[in-house]
């Protein structure tokens, strides 16, 4: 299992440990993800994905899962949010 947000794409970032003596050794920064469960209003079904918690208020924040899709950008989106978001403007044309 990667340690990726499967919306932003937020990954593993590394660093140092850096003591009083100032010796520096390698750490990992890990995100913290989460498993929720979106509900999709235009689709009518829930998607359960495993975000950061960064993610999380930013969909909560912009109201919800689809309008989160719709206003954030193709580039900042990972693969299968991409997929999600084609599925949520087909059926929100398809309600127009």
């Amino acid at each position: 299992m990667s340690r990726r947000c499967e919306l932003t794409g937020v990954g593993v970032m590394t660093g140092n440990n850096v003591s009083h003596a100032h010796n520096r050794t390698r750490r990992r920064f890990l995100p913290n993800l989460q498993k929720v469960s979106f509900l999709s209003e235009a689709l009518g079904k829930k998607f359960s994905l495993k975000v950061c918690t960064k993610t999380v208020r930013s969909v909560e924040h912009n109201g919800g899962l689809d309008s989160y899709l719709t206003k954030t950008s193709n580039t900042k989106l990972t693969d299968e949010a991409k997929k999600i978001k084609k599925q949520v403007l087909k059926a929100q044309d398809a309600n127009a």
